[in-house]
């Protein structure tokens, strides 16, 4: 038996999840990235079951739960909500002075040191990536809202659909 109904309400559930997730970094400015265009999803159907996955880059989570940090966890922030922390084996690994690097050349952003002349992006990579560690990063969530948003109308839609599928199941059957 094909589930037609129920494949339709499970790849309408992937795409709004996609697309709010999507959203979701372009209103943090975080939008355009590789995160934002790594954020996808991909359904696997077999004969008795089906699964749905979805995917993004690897700091995808971090950014999504935040990670507290090594000498302040931020305790008023949702930070301190992310099992993820610095220093403790479960944050993000050693790409996190790459990933800042690569963005501050990529933004042509550069600091100005007292006396008025521009930092290293590397000096500037060290203070960033030392403010971070040892502050962590603030969740923003914005793969967790549209999921668990998406997830509370699933199950209602699913037993409609399913409902549809044995009936089209059994109209089809009697012909």
């Amino acid at each position: 038996m094909q589930f037609k109904n129920v494949d339709e309400i499970v790849t309408k559930y992937a795409k709004y999840v996609v697309q709010q997730s999507k959203s979701n970094l372009t209103k943090d400015k975080k939008g355009g990235g590789d995160l934002y265009n790594s954020v996808s999803y991909k359904i696997e159907k077999s004969q008795d079951d089906f699964l749905l996955e979805f995917l993004m880059e690897d700091y995808g989570p971090f950014v999504d739960k935040g990670v507290k940090g090594k000498t302040s966890t931020y305790p008023e922030t949702s930070a301190a909500l992310s099992r993820f922390q610095y220093g403790s084996g479960t944050g993000p690994k050693g790409g996190l002075t790459k990933g800042i690097n690569s963005w501050l050349k990529k933004k042509r952003f550069q600091f100005r040191d007292k006396q008025g002349r521009f930092m290293s992006y590397e000096s500037m990579t060290y203070l960033i990536a030392r403010s971070i560690y040892n502050k962590g990063l603030k969740a923003n969530l914005f793969f967790t809202k549209p999921f668990e948003a998406g997830l509370k109308r699933l199950p209602d839609d699913l037993i409609k659909g399913f409902a549809l599928d044995i009936e089209d199941g059994i109209i089809l059957g009697t012909k």
